[in-house]
């Protein structure tokens, strides 16, 4: 048997135990905002990409996100959980499609890609649309290729004062925060192996 003042030294650890776990969970109840009455969750969204900032130069996510031009890319963006990566320090080159340009594509494309389950797909495709760096659409007349977010190349072209990347014609730029926006007219389409 224990001697008593190890007994009461058990006792007390046990319950010194018990009121720190108790207070953690009351905390998590107390704290937890993706809970309603019902008991339900529902998902909350983390990261950088979320956190409101009206006080900084917009980052190439909050440019797309104000485009009305680009909601077809957005909607794609938040389909592949891919708006972390496009709030990063960079820089970043976005070429972000028009949604014009999502449309040319051949019909149920957009729709099939943004299933659940060609989300990796998805993904891909929009990777290759992002570059690291920060450069003009003249500056990018001095490239051949663009190594790109996927890991893949894509070829940089100039036909008289167009320039265009994987086919795709740059329309505008747009200075970001942590790069640059080249709006372009076409999907860029990785090549398939």
């Amino acid at each position: 048997m224990f001697p008593t003042t190890n007994l009461k030294s058990f006792m007390l650890s046990f319950l010194m135990l018990g009121v720190l776990f108790s207070c953690k969970n009351e905390a998590k109840t107390a704290t937890n905002p993706t809970q309603d009455n019902a008991g339900t969750e529902e998902v909350e969204k983390q990261g950088q990409a979320f956190i409101e900032d009206d006080g900084s130069t917009p980052n190439v996510l909050q440019i797309a996100i104000g485009s009305p031009d680009h909601t077809t890319l957005v909607a794609a963006v938040q389909a592949a959980e891919l708006e972390n990566a496009l709030v990063n320090a960079g820089p970043l080159m976005v070429f972000a499609p028009t949604n014009e340009a999502f449309a040319a594509l051949p019909e149920g494309t957009v729709e099939d890609l943004l299933k659940p389950e060609n989300k990796a797909a998805l993904a891909n495709i929009l990777k290759y649309h992002v570059t690291a760096g920060n450069y003009s659409k003249e500056f990018l007349m001095k490239f051949k290729k663009l190594g790109q977010a996927n890991d893949q190349n894509v070829t940089v072209e100039v036909v008289g004062d167009d320039v265009l990347v994987g086919g795709a014609k740059i329309l505008a730029s747009v200075p970001a925060g942590n790069g640059i926006v080249h709006v372009v007219d076409k999907v860029i389409l990785p090549p398939t192996e």
